[in-house]
């Protein structure tokens, strides 16, 4: 990134982490974590209210989001994100869990353009198709993870419909009917990767290119789902070296996403 938007990524970064252990890490039980959440939310309040900041994290927060005019919109829509993930562990449709990608992902999307002063409304709306992309895809990879946490970021009623019980993702179980519905999953996080594409092209510079890698990376993820025929319990996709080689290779000659014939394979019939 330019060097003078570095300090402001750290600190957009900081709220959001922090935040996000909040939410996940230690012992507090709930209602600790949604008052601590809380916290957050006044202290943000304070600086709309242009009041001193109380923490170092809400005076430097305070301090980037005059400098680059930034909404304030998205770290609120943060902080419910967070919030949902205390209160909600379960989606029954995929409009619930695009709802939850709303708030958990497209804010941070929104937040980068806003620093590159990017506002149009086109822009905003390939960014959240991707930054949304970029979540299902990390459900995907992190199924066995978040299980664990007792949160399941899958569409129940889809569940259901191939017959897949939370018993079989206890058991790390990829067989009988599972490829088939992580295709389909697969295949709605590649086209809606795909819808945002047009984002990487049409920013310029640096931001251009950044934009192409974190496509990219998606796109790689997606391919290794794929290949392992959606079996993250025993092949969980990370990016390595030679993927890195590849991503980058790919956003600097502006290759097109998928543009290298690694599709998916056709979904197979839905099986209701």
């Amino acid at each position: 990134m330019p060097g003078h938007l570095r300090q402001a990524t750290r600190v957009i970064y900081w709220f959001a982490r922090s935040a996000d252990d909040i939410a996940d890490e230690g012992d507090a039980n709930p209602a600790e974590r949604l008052a601590a959440l809380d916290a957050y939310r006044t202290a943000l309040g304070r600086i709309e209210q242009k009041l001193p900041a109380q923490t170092a994290l809400f005076e430097q927060l305070g301090t980037v989001i005059d400098t680059h005019a930034l909404p304030l919109q998205p770290f609120y829509d943060l902080l419910d994100a967070f919030s949902q993930d205390i209160t909600t562990t379960r989606y029954e449709t995929f409009a619930d869990l695009m709802g939850y990608c709303r708030k958990s992902a497209n804010p941070v999307g929104r937040l980068m353009l806003a620093l590159y002063q990017v506002d149009d409304s086109r822009s905003l709306a390939y960014s959240d198709a991707i930054c949304s992309a970029l979540q299902l895809i990390n459900f995907l990879q992190d199924v066995a993870i978040d299980y664990r946490k007792n949160r399941i970021y899958l569409p129940l009623d889809e569940l259901r419909r191939y017959r897949i019980t939370e018993a079989q993702i206890a058991r790390s179980d990829a067989s009988g009917t599972w490829e088939s519905f992580m295709q389909l999953q697969i295949e709605r996080a590649r086209k809606l990767l795909q819808a945002g594409a047009p984002l990487g092209v049409q920013l310029p510079g640096r931001i251009g290119l950044e934009m192409r890698l974190i496509i990219m990376g998606g796109s790689r993820i997606l391919e290794q789902l794929h290949h392992s025929h959606g079996d993250m319990f025993n092949h969980r996709p990370t990016l390595g070296a030679i993927d890195w080689v590849i991503m980058i290779y790919r956003a600097l000659r502006g290759t097109p996403l998928f543009g290298h014939n690694r599709r998916p394979a056709p979904l197979r019939k839905d099986i209701s």
